[in-house]
């Protein structure tokens, strides 16, 4: 065990390459504990026009979903006084609407926290392996399912963890589509080096990473009606399974990895989850590192006016919402330049 590494209740192994405990016992928002007030001086520094870029699909994209699909759009309804709906309700002289949604919290623009993937590892080196979170939070008893009448929670590492954050600082934009265009290309570590090469991207200690694909261009562009077949040859993916890759987002101090494709990394929908590793740069990134993702967010105005003024530094402000026990989060974030 190294000098940096605290020693838990919870576990006395931690994942080979992780960070478990280097934040103390009881973290919960893992690499953004490494933005300091200076790292967000720093990132209003980036604002040299004032201009502002709403970086959320609507919140009712993709769309198309199946009948039983488990993400599904949200659905806007309205409850009723006396048999009387809560909207254009006459109050006095005044009239008035309220309304209210039943809402997929990782359906469109979203944060997965980091309760959304763990991983079955042996934490005591008893030999068993055991669902676990990041810094060893359990399932079962940390991270709770549904029982009878009580609703699922998150009750260590949900979202509200990251919302109290202020999820505020330095963002940089990596131009896959000035890179690659738009089809489909795997983006390991020597392809990366090169686009920050290019485009001459300083990459910061603390920096949230953002990369444009063109995959959100496209979905935008079927209004509703995505076409898989399409979406699939659509837009450049990070190489999770790309060794060199996982270690630079390690070293970089990279707090956060965003795109505007459903998962951030590439993932083969053809392979057996039991069989294959099939979301390598989730585990890496969720379980062992603490560093939140960002999917389908929209970034392709930002990028064209970044692209236009030959820069790639912005700042950065995202908060999920603040709501306890949950996994994921719809968000509406901004980036100011």
């Amino acid at each position: 065990m190294t000098d940096t590494m605290t020693k838990t209740k919870r576990w006395t192994r931690r994942p080979e390459g992780s960070n478990w405990g280097e934040f103390g016992e009881d973290d919960q928002i893992g690499r953004l504990n490494l933005i300091t007030p200076e790292m967000r001086k720093a990132a209003a520094a980036e604002i040299k026009e004032g201009l502002c870029f709403v970086l959320s699909l609507p919140l009712d994209f993709p769309g198309g979903e199946a009948p039983d699909a488990y993400r599904r759009r949200p659905r806007l309804f309205v409850r009723e006084i006396d048999g009387v709906p809560l909207y254009n309700r006459p109050f006095g002289r005044l009239v008035g609407c309220d309304d209210a949604v039943e809402l997929t919290l990782q359906y469109s623009t979203q944060w997965d926290s980091l309760a959304h993937v763990g991983a079955y590892f042996d934490v005591d080196g008893s030999g068993e392996k055991i669902p676990v979170y990041y810094n060893g939070w359990r399932a079962h008893q940390h991270i709770v399912g549904p029982k009878g009448d009580e609703p699922p929670c998150a009750h260590r590492l949900g979202i509200e963890n990251m919302a109290m954050t202020g999820v505020s600082g330095r963002g940089v934009l990596f131009d896959f589509v000035r890179a690659f265009g738009t089809g489909r290309t795997m983006v390991g570590y020597d392809k990366l080096m090169q686009v920050i090469a290019d485009q001459k991207i300083d990459v910061r200690k603390g920096d949230f990473l953002l990369f444009y694909t063109g995959y959100g261009d496209a979905l935008m562009a079927m209004n509703k009606q995505p076409d898989q077949t399409v979406l699939e040859r659509t837009g450049a993916a990070l190489d999770g399974s790309d060794k060199k890759l996982l270690q630079w987002i390690d070293e970089v101090g990279a707090v956060s990895l965003i795109s505007d494709n459903p998962a951030v990394e590439y993932m083969d929908p053809t392979l057996d989850p039991n069989a294959h590793d099939v979301l390598p740069l989730h585990e890496h990134c969720l379980f062992k590192l603490g560093i939140h993702l960002g999917e389908l967010f929209w970034l392709s105005d930002l990028a064209n006016y970044l692209r236009g003024a030959g820069r790639s530094a912005f700042q950065f402000t995202g908060p999920p919402l603040r709501l306890p026990g949950a996994v994921g989060s719809p968000a509406t974030p901004v980036a100011v330049v």
